[in-house]
């Protein structure tokens, strides 16, 4: 659940310690590395976080941008088969059309710099 506050932030509320968890790490690294943007689209940054509650606060982006990194992997990629890839890839494919290559870029760059990798990839996700 995501709620915008009156500073201009948005505050996310976790129903699971793992999504939490993932999240607020992805969110950590891109902060180290002073991320707020991939190849031209913006990426919210960490303002505060309560471990107690599960709750992250980040500034608020608008299109293009890249939200929501509960489902991501840090350091390696997510342990599906090759099976599940294929299938991920056609589904991707269909759902970004034109833009399908873009956002191929925007993963291998999360990948490659950061460690980032995002398992659950759609429109609402990485939006243009």
């Amino acid at each position: 659940m995501v709620f915008i506050t009156s500073n201009q932030t948005a505050v996310k509320v976790h129903s699971n310690r793992q999504g939490y968890t993932r999240e607020l790490q992805v969110y950590s690294r891109l902060l180290q590395h002073s991320v707020t943007e991939v190849n031209g689209i913006s990426i919210p940054t960490l303002k505060a976080f309560d471990d107690k509650l599960k709750i992250i606060e980040m500034s608020v982006v608008k299109p293009p941008f890249i939200l929501d990194f509960g489902g991501a992997y840090l350091d390696s990629p997510p342990p599906h088969d090759p099976e599940t890839l294929k299938r991920s890839m056609i589904e991707r494919k269909e759902k970004f059309g034109d833009q399908f290559e873009m956002v191929n870029h925007i993963l291998a760059e999360l990948e490659r710099r950061y460690g980032i990798y995002l398992s659950d990839v759609h429109p609402g996700n990485i939006r243009f």
